[in-house]
């Protein structure tokens, strides 16, 4: 083979790598932000799910994930990430208490994050999962009511799975055959109460123990 036919078609291989680069670029840009907009408007959907009264939700000043890490390891917990916390405000313009977002990187099909709503005095409002890869029919109850309802309305301080039957408000019965989805919920919800309770402590509110 010739060498300048060679160098003509290394040539063409090398426009046609440009040019796919330059488009797959191109497409990033162009579907970035309306990914962006679905998740922010997402995580708005599971705010107002968890605070129906709010009229607005505000970042808590100066969080950071890394000094949330540092809390959560201080506390104990080695694996659950305090993804952001935000500020529920009532119409009135008073702090109805906070969402805190929170995963735990151990359920069955492995990240699950939800967004904790919590009262200003350590009431539970619920959850929202807004991330989750579990079975449908088993992990996947984790999103419906017979299960998330047993957490709402209920100041305490940490919940616990029970396969046997719940005797007491701080436990919760398990999913029938998805007890790693249940054990991964309940401690993405306790970290959540976990880093509520910091916040509180930093405020002079009241702090469960």
């Amino acid at each position: 083979m010739k060498k300048n036919t060679i160098a003509h078609d290394a040539l063409i291989l090398f426009l046609i790598t440009i040019i796919a680069g330059f488009a797959l670029g191109l497409v990033h840009e162009i579907t970035l932000e309306p990914i962006e907009a679905a998740e922010e408007a997402a995580l708005q959907e599971a705010y107002q799910d968890v605070f129906p009264d709010a009229t607005e939700f505000t970042e808590l000043p100066g969080f950071s994930v890394e000094a949330a890490d540092s809390v959560m390891l201080e506390s104990g917990y080695q694996d659950e990430v305090i993804e952001d916390c935000v500020q529920a405000i009532g119409s009135d313009g008073s702090l109805l208490g906070y969402v805190i977002n929170a995963t735990d990187p151990s359920s069955y099909g492995g990240n699950l994050t939800l967004s904790l709503g919590v009262q200003v005095d350590g009431t539970v409002n619920g959850y929202s999962i807004t991330d989750i890869s579990d079975t449908p029919g088993l992990g996947m109850k984790a999103t419906e009511d017979d299960f998330s309802s047993q957490f709402v309305n209920k100041k305490i301080a940490f919940f616990t799975v029970t396969k046997t039957g719940s005797t007491s408000e701080d436990e919760i019965d398990a999913i029938s055959g998805a007890t790693i989805t249940s054990n991964a919920v309940t401690r993405a919800v306790n970290a959540g109460l976990c880093y509520f309770r910091y916040v509180v402590s930093l405020t002079g509110g009241e702090v469960l123990e």
